[in-house]
């Protein structure tokens, strides 16, 4: 019963590894490469959720636990404690002033959209807001930069107005790593989180409406439908969490603060050989 439970999940995960093989094929790294990324992450679980009473994993229950030699164990969990891997994932200052125009109350309309704003002013301005939350980047600097990637136009007084919330990454590669960052790990995590034989408290919301009958020829319509209702929920609960984010900022003790994420999608298989595994 166990070798079968095993081989269920062995083929579920091959299914998942299969966009990820493309992924890593199209830029370059090879198994070798992915296996030591693999061995880290599985060194890494074991010496930090199967400790006693809170205590990391000895070297010895890591290597029983993962099938890795003690010798291996200990030469990657040097590589975690030197934060070698460790991997930061930082916004933009083009991102952080595009969504703090959306969310603090001086840069809003009376609508709670994003005021159109003078470019100079102690307050109230562009200047002040990329000031206050911009670094060190200087106004000018940030319009320009705004502009090129079409989330800010200008009228011809030179005040102006954010048109998006967010800047897509510049680059293929930056794309691809923040994707996986900000939609793939929080999924994988509430699919691990609300699968856990153990779990003591609620499960995390995880829901994706599904069909294997839709004609091909509606799919240009469907995928337009998707993407503008996917749009308006992220919206909605990027509203919630601005929201919310207000109200932290006046809690001086930022580091109880946690990230979270709300995760929609919209997915269709492009392998016909596929198509009977999500019929079962």
């Amino acid at each position: 019963m166990q070798d079968k439970i095993k081989k269920r999940i062995l083929d579920a995960i091959f299914l998942v590894l299969r966009p990820i093989s493309k992924i890593l094929l199209r830029y370059g790294i090879g198994f070798h490469e992915f296996a030591e990324v693999a061995k880290l992450a599985f060194v890494y679980v074991a010496t930090t959720e199967y400790g006693i009473r809170g205590r990391p994993t000895n070297i010895s229950r890591v290597a029983v636990l993962t099938g890795l030699t003690r010798k291996e164990v200990r030469r990657l969990r040097d590589q975690n404690d030197s934060g070698r891997g460790a991997i930061a994932l930082r916004t933009t200052p083009l991102t952080t002033v595009l969504h703090r125009w959306h969310s603090e109350e001086e840069y809003l309309d009376k609508d709670g959209r994003p005021a159109l704003l003078p470019f100079v002013g102690e307050s109230g301005s562009f200047s002040s807001l990329v000031k206050e939350f911009g670094g060190d980047i200087p106004p000018g600097a940030m319009r320009t930069e705004l502009k090129r990637v079409g989330a800010l136009v200008e009228d011809e007084q030179g005040n102006v107005k954010a048109v998006r919330r967010a800047v897509h990454p510049k680059t293929n590669h930056e794309n691809l790593c923040a994707s996986l960052a900000h939609a793939v790990y929080p999924l994988v995590s509430t699919i691990a989180h609300n699968t856990n034989p153990d779990l003591e408290e609620p499960t995390w919301g995880q829901m994706t409406a599904f069909t294997a009958d839709i004609c091909q020829t509606e799919l240009p319509r469907i995928r337009r439908i998707s993407t503008d209702r996917l749009t308006e929920v992220v919206e909605s609960f990027d509203d919630v969490f601005m929201a919310y984010e207000k109200m932290s900022d006046q809690d001086t003790d930022l580091s109880e603060n946690r990230p979270i994420a709300v995760g929609v999608f919209y997915f269709e298989e492009r392998e016909d050989n596929l198509i009977s595994v999500w019929r079962d």
